[in-house]
């Protein structure tokens, strides 16, 4: 047990030691030529946790390793629910019909695609492509952070499913507004899109949230509501998580059983701490919390984050991504080619019919 007499010194220095990386992290984020890129804290900490983990490991006490991967875990848990601090149903709703479709779609047709390329075209482990689908699909890297405990993934396989958020999660940062002043703004027809179109589209197919932000500031007096879009949109697809953590949960247990698993033994996998977030973004929605309380338990939320994203780079060793090949770059890639094609495809015929 973590906290046993035996292990509790050791574990409470891990979670300090961890901590420690978390804060850097954090304040590396809010540098401005950081902040500029969008990378989030959460990124910048598996980074960190991953170059620990290849360099300075042997000269940390092993017993520091219990405190560690309960970062990665329970903490990692609870940090999910509370992100649920972050959503309230009435966003949803003010979103309409149209931005609820494109996150469904682009949600459930990317994870599937990702799920689909990655372990039966380019001969990834099941785990990793569906994490890496999750990632892209979901919420960037707070996605990969939620599935991997229904998945029970190893630690290297969410930082191989991260980096790939990273990657093609930039490059959206900084080709979205180049479509847009040189293609998507000045057209007519099938190509053009209102602002509020291209909101949605951002925030219906972009990774990350902070990612999902940039984009329209870094449009040369883009209109608010490109801005409310995207974020709203980009939001509902945060609090899909939940469900689709369940309805993975199902497909994980039924899978077991038809791979012929000892059927007294397969149980039904339910993501509690996914239920638990709905509840919480139920609960938020009443707005029963002021508002500055609020910003300061999504703001502990975020380090509680960094904190869990450290401790998997922590766990991660470039020896077990022998063998990996480029698959999963060629899987974020198709995911990614997807995302911008099939995104603005399904965001004009949505938003036009309704």
């Amino acid at each position: 047990m973590a906290f046993s007499p035996k292990n509790r010194v050791g574990t409470i220095s891990g979670i300090i030691f961890v901590a420690i990386f978390a804060a850097a992290a954090t304040y590396i984020a809010g540098l401005a030529p950081v902040h500029a890129l969008g990378l989030s804290p959460l990124v910048i900490g598996i980074v960190m946790g991953i170059f620990y983990a290849n360099t300075l490991h042997n000269h940390i006490p092993d017993a520091w390793d219990r405190g560690v991967v309960f970062s990665g875990k329970k903490i990692l848990r609870f940090a999910i629910v509370i992100y649920g601090f972050r959503i309230t149903f009435q966003q949803i709703i003010e979103v309409g019909l149209a931005g609820f479709l494109v996150s469904l779609i682009m949600l459930s047709t990317t994870f599937i695609l990702g799920t689909w390329l990655g372990n039966k075209i380019f001969g990834m482990e099941k785990d990793t492509a569906m994490l890496t689908a999750s990632g892209a699909s979901v919420c960037g890297a707070a996605a990969v952070l939620a599935t991997e405990p229904v998945l029970k993934a190893e630690g290297h396989k969410t930082a191989i499913a991260v980096s790939m958020v990273v990657l093609f999660g930039t490059i959206s940062m900084f080709l979205y507004p180049v479509l847009y002043a040189s293609i998507i703004e000045p057209a007519t027809g099938f190509l053009h899109m209102t602002p509020e179109q291209f909101g949605i589209f951002v925030g219906g197919t972009i990774h990350e949230v902070a990612q999902v932000v940039a984009v329209p500031a870094s449009i040369p007096n883009s209109p608010e509501v490109m801005a409310n879009s995207a974020v709203i949109v980009k939001m509902t697809r945060v609090i899909m998580i939940a469900p689709m953590l369940i309805v993975l949960g199902i497909y994980l247990s039924y899978s077991a059983k038809k791979d012929g698993s000892s059927s007294d033994k397969v149980k039904l996998v339910i993501p509690w701490f996914a239920v638990y977030f709905i509840a919480v973004a139920g609960f938020n929605s009443f707005h029963l919390i002021p508002e500055n309380i609020v910003s300061i338990i999504n703001e502990i939320d975020t380090f509680l984050l960094t904190m869990a994203m450290t401790a998997l780079g922590m766990g991660t060793r470039f020896a077990k991504f022998k063998g990996l090949g480029l698959a999963p770059i060629y899987t974020a890639l198709g995911m990614f080619i997807w995302l911008v094609l099939g995104g603005f495809v399904i965001t004009k015929v949505v938003t036009t019919i309704l």
